[in-house]
């Protein structure tokens, strides 16, 4: 014979059944002013636990509000600080931009005055050749602010280079560093004179330019002269630092002496120039 299954009352039914019997057991409490008793007794082991339970419930909720409330303060000021950083980060960097301009227009001033009998014009580099060096460049000032073909280029501490185009508004120049370039020189220490030769294999590997025809029967010059553009030149001022004698040896004939010298101008960061308005005057002219 087939047994019958027996009857099992759901979980959920059971939980429903004894929470009624719970409010009933309140409202009997409550009604009937039932200070003791089993109901109280009952009362006191079922719902002093629950109300506890809903009390911590309660305070974990209110405290995970607030802490969201501060997580998100929190995350206001930490935007609103990011904002002030940016704005001081952006303000720094316009300080450093100015100092940067006003050490260089400082550069200029001073080369200015280091040349006092000759008028000049500032320009800006405005573009250059392939290379690291500023062997060829554009500068932004041409015919229309008096600039002429053949007017010495300065900048930093001595001589650049030369105009050899010139258009309206722009000009170009070609440093003396450059392969093509001679410049007729003199050693200041004792009046000699050679010729300044560019030579960018120097540049790239020891910076420094070559000199050649020194004529120097006494020894007198030595490591560290300065060598200025010579008086003789036909297209340089005259008394232009051209750099600093670095190396120098006696050429084969024993009659002269050649070297290299390390440039007063930084060739490898140009930006502002000054062009002398006086073009050299020479008996041809």
């Amino acid at each position: 014979m087939k047994r019958k299954p027996k009857f099992i009352l759901p979980t959920k039914y059971i939980l429903l059944l004894m929470t009624g019997v719970c409010i009933v057991a309140m409202l009997l409490c409550f009604t009937l002013n039932i200070t003791g008793g089993p109901l109280n007794t009952v009362a006191g082991y079922v719902f002093v636990p629950m109300q506890k339970g809903i009390n911590s419930v309660g305070s974990w909720v209110v405290d995970k509000s607030d802490n969201l409330k501060q997580l998100g303060d929190v995350m206001e000021e930490n935007e609103e600080l990011k904002r002030q950083v940016d704005s001081l980060t952006t303000e720094l960097n316009t300080i450093k931009l100015e100092q940067y301009e006003l050490e260089n227009l400082r550069e200029l001033l001073e080369l200015d005055q280091k040349y006092p009998s000759y008028d000049k014009v500032a320009a800006n580099v405005i573009g250059k050749d392939g290379g690291n060096w500023f062997t060829n460049f554009t500068i932004d000032k041409g015919t229309e602010d008096g600039i002429e073909v053949d007017m010495n280029v300065i900048s930093g501490s001595g001589l650049v280079g030369i105009v050899k185009d010139v258009g309206p508004n722009y000009a170009k120049v070609a440093a003396i560093i450059n392969d093509t370039m001679k410049v007729s020189g003199m050693v200041t220490s004792t009046s000699d004179n050679l010729i300044v030769n560019g030579s960018l294999q120097n540049m790239n590997e020891n910076m420094v330019i070559e000199f050649s025809n020194l004529n120097d029967k006494d020894d007198e010059v030595t490591i560290g002269d300065p060598v200025v553009t010579s008086y003789v030149s036909d297209q340089y001022q005259q008394g232009i630092l051209i750099g600093y004698i670095s190396t120098l040896e006696k050429d084969a004939n024993n009659l002269t002496k050649s070297g290299t010298i390390t440039p007063a101008v930084d060739f490898e960061h140009i930006e502002e120039v000054l062009v002398i308005l006086n073009k050299k005057q020479t008996a041809d002219n």
